[in-house]
C-alpha cells in the first residue's frame, strides 16, 4: 500500500490483484496531473471517469459522486478495495461495466488512455452522445505510453484538442466537445479464421490479439482434442475471444464449458463466437477475477494462455494467480494446459502448485505445458 497525496486529499491505495513488487504503485503522475488540472477548473459538473486503473481518480473525487466506466473488471475490484481502505462509501460512485454505455450526461471527463487504441476509439464513439454542451474530455497518460494517434482520435470523435506540457513524465490531451462534428461510423469489430475450422472469430475492440490469432494459441490448438476428449467440465481461463474453449467444445460434444476473463469485451466476444460456432449449445460466461468463486474440485481441464502484463506493467503476478486458482478449481487428477513464452519459465513456476509439469509442444518462442 502506498500514500497518494492527491490534490483532493491524502489517500492510501493498493493495487489489485496484490503484487509482490513493492515498487509498483496504484497511481502515477498521470493520475495526479489529471486531478490537478480538474481542480484548476470551475467546480466540476456531472463527472465521468474512464479506465481508472486502480481507482485513484474515483477515490480522490468520491465527494463529487462520479461515474466510473471501463473494460477491466480487475480495475472495478481495485476501486472497490481502495474505497474500503479509505472508508469511502461505495454508493458515492456509480460503476458502469464496459459492455454498457455510461447512463448520464457529462460536463467533465477524465480518461486514462488505454493500451488498445481500438478500445479508446470505441469508448470515444460511445462517449460522444453522453456529452453536454461545453464538455471537456481530459485524457492522460505517461508520455512513454501515450500513442501519437490518441490525439487524432480525440479530434475525430470529440473535437479540437490541446496537448499539455510534460509534467513528471506525464502528459494530458484536453479536447473540447464540438457538437457539429460528424465522427466516423465504420465498424470496429475484427474477424479472422480459427485454425483448422471454417469458423470466423469475432473480436470486439480491446480484445487481446484482435487482428490475428495469437501465436501461442496457435501452438496449443492442435493439442486440445486429445487433452479434452474425455473431460466433463472444461474452463477457458483468460478466454479472450474464446478460441481455446471453442476448439475444446468442437472435439467434445458432452463437455460443459466455462469461459472466464476480466475484460468485458473479451467475454462478449467469446459468447458471440461460441454461439455462432455451436448454435443451440450452452456454456457459462463470466467476467471474473480468474476462477474466484468457482467451486473447488469441480473442473477436469483448465486451458490457459495467461497474460504477462497488467496495463503496461510486465510481470508474472497475474499468471501465478491463475495457476493457483486452477489448482484449487481442478478435481483430483485434473490438469492445466498452459501456453507461454519460453523466457517466462512457467515450467519452474508451475511446480509451486502442481506435482508434475510436462512439455507437450514448443515453437521458437512458445512452449505448451501440462500440469497435474
Amino acid at each position: 500500500m502506498h500514500a497518494f497525496d492527491s490534490p483532493y486529499g491524502a489517500l492510501s491505495l493498493t493495487r489489485y490483484p496484490p503484487t509482490q513488487n513493492p515498487t509498483l504503485q496504484a497511481f502515477d503522475a498521470a493520475d495526479h496531473y489529471l486531478l490537478r488540472q480538474l481542480q484548476a477548473q470551475p467546480e466540476p459538473g456531472p463527472l465521468l471517469i474512464i479506465n481508472d486503473q486502480f481507482g485513484a481518480l474515483a477515490c480522490a473525487l468520491a465527494a463529487h459522486q462520479p461515474c466510473s466506466w471501463g473494460d477491466s473488471h480487475l480495475s472495478e475490484l481495485a476501486l472497490t478495495e481502495n474505497l474500503r481502505i479509505n472508508q469511502l462509501a461505495s454508493g458515492q460512485i456509480e460503476m458502469v461495466p464496459g459492455d454498457q454505455s455510461p447512463p448520464g450526461q457529462y460536463q467533465q471527463v477524465l480518461l486514462r488512455v488505454p493500451k488498445s487504441l481500438t478500445l479508446l476509439e470505441d469508448q470515444l464513439r460511445r462517449l460522444r452522445p453522453r456529452l453536454l454542451p461545453g464538455a471537456v474530455v481530459m485524457a492522460g497518460a505517461m508520455i512513454k505510453h501515450l500513442p501519437p494517434r490518441a490525439g487524432d482520435l480525440l479530434a475525430r470523435y470529440i473535437g479540437p484538442y490541446q496537448a499539455s506540457l510534460g509534467w513528471k513524465k506525464a502528459r494530458l490531451l484536453s479536447a473540447s466537445f464540438d457538437p457539429q462534428l460528424i465522427p466516423p461510423t465504420q465498424p470496429l469489430v475484427s474477424h479472422y479464421a480459427l485454425d483448422g475450422t471454417d469458423i470466423s472469430l469475432c473480436n470486439q475492440p480491446g480484445v487481446f490479439s484482435r487482428e490475428r490469432l495469437d501465436i501461442g494459441t496457435r501452438v496449443m490448438l492442435p493439442l486440445i482434442a486429445e487433452q479434452t476428449a474425455t473431460a466433463t467440465n472444461i474452463a477457458d481461463l483468460g478466454c479472450g475471444n474464446g478460441a481455446l474453449g471453442i476448439m475444446a467444445a468442437l472435439h467434445n460434444a458432452q463437455a460443459q464449458l466455462l469461459f472466464c476473463d476480466e475484460s468485458y469485451a473479451a467475454v462478449a466476444s467469446a459468447k458471440q463466437n461460441f454461439t455462432n460456432a455451436l448454435p443451440g449449445r450452452t456454456a457459462e460466461f463470466r467476467v471474473n477475477d480468474g476462477l474466484i468463486g468457482i467451486t473447488p474440485d469441480s473442473l477436469d481441464v483448465v486451458l490457459c494462455n495467461p497474460p504477462f502484463h497488467q496495463q503496461q506493467v510486465i510481470g508474472d503476478d497475474i499468471a501465478l494467480r491463475l495457476f493457483q486458482q486452477s489448482r484449487s478449481a481442478l478435481k483430483p487428477g485434473g490438469r492445466l494446459l498452459v501456453v507461454g513464452n519460453r523466457h517466462l519459465g512457467y515450467h519452474v513456476k508451475l511446480k509451486q502448485y502442481f506435482s508434475q509439469v510436462t512439455q507437450l509442444a514448443a515453437s521458437d518462442k512458445f512452449v505448451v505445458l501440462l500440469a497435474n
